[in-house]
């Protein structure tokens, strides 16, 4: 039996599957928001668009956008957060192929090196104009958004300390975190009219150069 304070089941059942279904809606609500931002970026080949043509595109109203978002700014924080968690994921897939933990940190340490290099065949302003622009203004935002690259990195550095492949003293989630700016850093300056560009640095090398800090000799 229930007391007489608390509600009956049949009402909490009642309450749980529409705040379930309204959950899912605003779901796609965001989606389709999304996916309407990301078809216009990828035409114009830039962030420069409105909240309106968003909306236009979408199908969906100005009131439903604001419900999602407080703004442009929200809803390209979204989209940079939602391409580097699907980069996380990717890389974690092709790092599942192997055994050996050292080995999962190499090919993930290169493939995180390749994604991150600038690409003049394909247009990916979220990364060339919207990011630099938030490291700048927004620095605890970056810090969210590369989360799960952070995560992946750490649980494979943890694997390879478990098994005694890392050297002694080192921090996993430092290093994890390290790794990943430094990787990043080296692929987005990969280019100008110096050496770099003549013989574009690789991905073995940036590995090699990573893996010297704690890689167990």
């Amino acid at each position: 039996m229930t007391s007489p304070s608390e509600e009956p089941a049949w009402k909490q059942r009642a309450v749980e599957r529409s705040i379930k279904t309204a959950k899912l809606r605003a779901a796609q609500r965001v989606q389709r928001f999304l996916d309407a931002a990301q078809s216009i970026i990828i035409e114009k080949g830039s962030t420069d668009f409105t909240v309106q043509e968003v909306v236009d595109r979408s199908r969906q109203s100005l009131r439903s956008f604001y419900l999602q978002f407080d703004g442009k700014h929200e809803l390209l924080l979204a989209l940079f957060e939602d391409a580097l968690s699907r980069s996380a994921e990717q890389i974690r897939a092709a790092t599942n192929n192997h055994a050996d933990p050292a080995e999962r940190l190499k090919i993930a340490v290169e493939l995180l090196f390749e994604a991150s290099r600038p690409d003049p065949a394909a247009k990916r302003p979220l990364f060339t104009d919207f990011a630099p622009r938030l490291l700048v203004s927004h620095p605890e935002e970056v810090k969210v958004a590369h989360a799960p690259l952070v995560s992946l990195l750490t649980e494979l550095m943890d694997a390879a300390s478990e098994a005694d492949e890392l050297r002694a003293g080192v921090n996993p989630k430092r290093i994890a975190a390290m790794t990943m700016q430094t990787v990043m850093f080296i692929a987005q300056s990969n280019g100008g009219s110096d050496d770099a560009t003549v013989h574009p640095i690789t991905a073995d090398e940036v590995w090699d150069f990573c893996a010297r800090g704690f890689i167990r000799d």
